[in-house]
């Protein structure tokens, strides 16, 4: 078998575009060039490798509110971006 395409590096910083940043496995795959099952795989096993709040394994309960908290704030920011969008639309009408 051959060495790794990606460094472990690159591996890294797409995940942390899932993980940190709350982008969709497929945003972060086609902003790479990526195929999104990669992606996928990728931040599963960072996943399984980082499941704890420093160093403690997660509740059911508390993954759960991490990942309601995440939605809503994916969803936050898309609002904010249409509102930017709506703004500058707007902005250029009245001229």
């Amino acid at each position: 078998m051959s060495a790794s395409k990606y460094s472990e590096e690159f591996k890294r910083q797409v995940v942390l575009e899932v993980v940190e940043k709350s982008r969709t496995i497929s945003e972060v795959a086609k902003s790479y060039g990526l195929v999104p099952q990669t992606v996928g795989n990728w931040v599963n096993k960072w996943r399984k490798t980082h499941s704890g709040i420093e160093g403690e394994e997660m509740t059911a309960a508390q993954l759960a509110e991490y990942k309601k908290i995440k939605a809503e704030l994916r969803e936050a920011r898309m609002e904010i971006d249409l509102l930017k969008k709506a703004a500058a639309f707007f902005a250029q009408e009245s001229r």
